[in-house]
């Protein structure tokens, strides 16, 4: 049986279990069972081998530690402050709670490094409030699900943790590389915000800007902010590296819940040391049941196969990474981002190493890409979350989704065509 055949058998066999609404944890470990009836050679041990090769990359320590990190400041109520601050900033324009969404969105995802933890945190807020203040609900859950989609971008990432630890890539390049990005997709849905607002008339939550109420907020929330310059510019520095910046964000959330704000109660803690164990399993067992799934792909040669086959197609950089992003934008429309890196992203980036493109371009490019996933159905998490608190069908708001989707897509094609602008900051550090 050649390579082709074996892939799509494969590949056909994990699409059909999520269809049917299999885990993807689980579908990923289903999926590659085959594998050991077209080789002899293949046992269960050594796919267990495998899933313990992957759980032996230390980087994956990380994960749980920014997830409980996230948690503590949530439960610390650290969003009302940035909702706060938020207010004061652009609540004085028409629409200001569509802006404050998306503003405190780029604020927790500096803190977070969850799209999933922002669109719940933030949501369970702002989209009662948005529709107490007759926003029209599908926009409201529009805007709330596409601004969380910075959580997974702005650094720090836990994506962007995976990638570097699965494909061996400075995670310090990748969160500088995410920042323009995010910023842009920010930016982008503020223009969107702005031209809805003025179409329908939205109202605005103060009557005019006060700077005093912002210097305020900002003192308020400043111990908040702090929190990305501590992460990102400890790894950045090379003072410390990801994991152990993970840890000092969960210590540093602690002071500052527990000591400064003293809205962490030790029951709070340990309800919170609970919810990332539950949550940080469900990550790692996928990691695990995904990496068996990218070798028994390896096994076989499938990456060869798809390089020859792509390289074929075409050896223009914008034309593989186009068809590359084509690629992860359709997967994460039905599985979650970590599996989805990890099968896709061994198997791709020999293809663009190929053609010459750069790694963390490549990277930027296609992580991007996969946080457009969260809020295409039927996955569509961020969007799925979003819905359930507003209390409707996540089908009745794709109307307004797709127009945030279209800015989206468009950052995605800036980030390819215009590459130099978005590796300006790896590249002003040498990283």
């Amino acid at each position: 049986m050649n390579e082709g055949v074996i892939g799509i058998t494969i590949l056909a066999l994990l699409v059909g279990l999520v269809l049917l609404r299999v885990p993807v944890s689980f579908a990923l470990a289903i999926a590659a069972l085959p594998g050991l009836f077209i080789d002899e050679k293949l046992s269960p041990l050594i796919l267990i081998d495998r899933m313990q090769v992957q759980y032996g990359s230390v980087i994956l320590t990380s994960i749980p530690f920014f997830i409980l990190a996230a948690n503590l400041m949530n439960s610390a109520k650290i969003t009302d402050r940035l909702i706060k601050l938020s207010l004061s900033m652009v609540g004085f324009l028409r629409g200001g709670l569509g802006y404050v969404n998306i503003l405190v969105s780029m604020f927790f995802a500096g803190i977070s490094g969850s799209s999933n933890a922002d669109a719940a945190g933030i949501g369970s807020i702002l989209i009662p409030a948005m529709i107490k203040q007759k926003f029209d609900v599908n926009y409201t859950v529009a805007v709330t699900a596409c601004s969380a989609v910075m959580g997974c971008i702005i650094p720090p990432s836990i994506m962007m943790v995976i990638w570097g630890g699965t494909l061996n890539v400075s995670v310090a390049a990748l969160f500088l590389a995410g920042i323009i990005p995010g910023i842009l997709i920010g930016l982008s849905q503020m223009l969107l915000t702005y031209i809805l607002a003025r179409k329908r008339d939205y109202p605005k939550h103060y009557k005019e800007f006060s700077s005093q109420k912002m210097a305020r907020s900002a003192k308020d929330a400043f111990w908040a902010l702090l929190t990305p310059v501590i992460i990102v510019g400890g790894i950045v520095g090379g003072i410390v590296t990801p994991t152990e910046a993970s840890a000092i964000a969960v210590f540093y959330s602690m002071i500052v819940g527990v000591f400064i704000y003293k809205s962490l109660s030790f029951k709070s803690i340990m309800n919170e040391f609970m919810n990332t164990a539950k949550f940080s399993a469900i990550i790692l067992f996928s990691i695990g049941t995904a990496a068996i799934y990218g070798w028994v792909f390896a096994y076989f040669h499938i990456p060869t196969y798809i390089v020859n086959h792509l390289s074929g197609i075409s050896s223009n950089p914008t034309v593989i990474l186009i068809i590359c992003s084509l690629c992860f934008l359709v997967i994460g429309a039905f599985m979650d981002a970590v599996p989805a890196i990890i099968i896709l992203a061994p198997l791709l980036q020999p293809v663009a190493d190929t053609v010459g493109i750069d790694r963390i371009h490549f990277a930027i490019v296609c992580n991007v890409t996969l946080g457009i996933g969260l809020i295409t159905p039927p996955y569509g998490l961020t969007l799925l979350i979003s819905s359930e608190i507003a209390k409707i069908n996540c089908i009745q708001a794709i109307r307004e989704v797709s127009l945030f989707f279209l800015f989206m897509v468009g950052i995605v094609g800036l980030i390819i065509f215009f590459p130099d602008f978005f590796l300006f900051l790896p590249r002003l550090f040498s990283i």
